[in-house]
């Protein structure tokens, strides 16, 4: 990271609990160092083993990541970023709408059986990561599952995720795959406006739909990160948590800039 990024990233990071006197011992270690090893390997799309000597070992690497996932910690470091950069384009850091939808990779060796599953629609055998985002592209909610679970099936869950942690949210725009039973158990349940955008029969060639495009240039972020290229995690919460340290990539770095 550049000074520029570090300063932001810093100022949204978690507050460690020995410097609030809630217990517990200083890193042993930066933290500069350890966020940056971590979006290397994000970004690199290496093996824990394969960080580079300049970085602390890799295993202490890796015990902060872990740290950072079953704490929680990577959540809420994300989810800072996102109101920063809410605000800083004249935005409410509460969002008020979303898209949502899926995307089905392939499972690398190291996927176990008991997570992963083959889709019949895009012929992967994998995983799938059904994510919620707001209307600049920013992750709200994200779900990884076997390959083989339904967008409807999925999608009751992670909207459920959604209305637990945005409870604002109203419209949720989606496409076809969450047809069905789902748009009434959002609506009566949940009080999400699930709306289908469907493809005009008419139409033929590429066509850009209103508001499920924003989701899809969303995936095409997390394409950057090779260690998202496809799924090399045992668990589907590690999945989740390179996700988030994906999309912090990216937040970090448009708050970096400098103004035009």
């Amino acid at each position: 990271m550049t000074d520029a990024e570090w300063a932001v990233v810093r100022d949204a990071m978690p507050v460690p609990a020995w410097l609030e006197g809630r217990g517990g011992q200083p890193e042993g270690y930066c933290h500069r160092q350890l966020v940056d090893a971590v979006r290397y390997l994000v970004a690199g799309g290496i093996a824990w083993r394969a960080v580079p000597a300049d970085f602390p070992a890799w295993d202490r690497v890796y015990a902060f990541f872990r740290r950072w996932r079953d704490n929680g910690l990577v959540v809420e470091f994300h989810d800072r970023l996102r109101d920063r950069v809410r605000r800083a384009v004249g935005r409410d850091p509460e969002p008020t709408a979303g898209i949502i939808d899926a995307q089905s990779v392939k499972g690398a060796a190291s996927v176990p059986a008991a997570s992963r599953g083959f889709d019949g629609g895009k012929k992967v055998n994998g995983r799938k990561r059904n994510i919620v985002v707001d209307t600049l592209g920013l992750l709200l909610a994200v779900m990884v599952t076997a390959a083989s679970v339904t967008d409807r099936e999925a999608g009751w869950t992670l909207l459920e995720r959604l209305r637990e942690r945005h409870w604002r949210i109203t419209p949720v725009w989606a496409d076809g795959g969450y047809t069905g039973r789902l748009v009434d158990l959002a609506r009566d349940v949940l009080r999400i406006a699930l709306t289908v955008v469907k493809r005009s029969d008419d139409a033929t060639g590429f066509v850009v739909l209103p508001k499920r495009w924003l989701v899809e240039r969303t995936f095409a972020w997390l394409m950057h990160s090779r260690r998202l290229a496809r799924d090399y995690e045992m668990r589907t919460d590690t999945s989740e948590a390179m996700i988030r340290w994906s999309m912090t990539m990216v937040m970090s770095r448009r708050l970096a800039r400098p103004p035009a």
